[in-house]
């Protein structure tokens, strides 16, 4: 993205992503950043930024939104919901922006079945994981290695 051209935008885009449940308090963001530093995703990817994703969603950047792969980044933690100081509920609106990307058709119907089970797939490794840390005795690490190997090659 090089420059915003406002005219090119749609204005609109703000309050179709507000009139939606769950997404009515995303005008709010002022910018602070606790969603952006409290994020998992964030500290893992560095183009991963929920600031940024409100800010375009609000300049009405809505092809750039519906259409971006970082949309699908957000692992559904809550983290950022719980604390921002605007109750912007980012979580629900990443949902919204999902919602609203399948329904106009910027999500090709394979990719949401892929990303469905690879979510799934992604919770499931996290508590095997945790488990295993937590406890060290019934440490089955070969096998959860073995499941990530064999069920990566079924989800993607």
């Amino acid at each position: 993205m090089d420059k915003i051209i406002l005219k090119e935008m749609d204005a609109n885009f703000k309050n179709e992503i507000a009139a939606q449940p769950g997404a009515e308090h995303f005008k709010r963001c002022f910018t602070c950043g606790t969603c952006t530093a409290a994020c998992p995703v964030a500290e893992v990817n560095e183009d991963y930024d929920p600031r940024k994703i409100i800010r375009m969603a609000l300049l009405g950047m809505k092809e750039e939104v519906l259409s971006s792969d970082i949309l699908w980044m957000c692992s559904r933690c809550y983290t950022c919901y719980a604390l921002c100081p605007q109750g912007v509920k980012f979580t629900d609106v990443i949902e919204v922006l999902r919602e609203m990307a399948i329904r106009q058709g910027y999500v090709p119907k394979d990719r949401i079945q892929k990303i469905r089970k690879l979510d799934k797939f992604v919770q499931k490794l996290r508590c095997d994981l945790i488990t295993n840390k937590l406890h060290p005795e019934n440490d089955d690490s070969d096998a959860v290695c073995k499941t990530v190997k064999d069920e990566l090659s079924q989800v993607w």
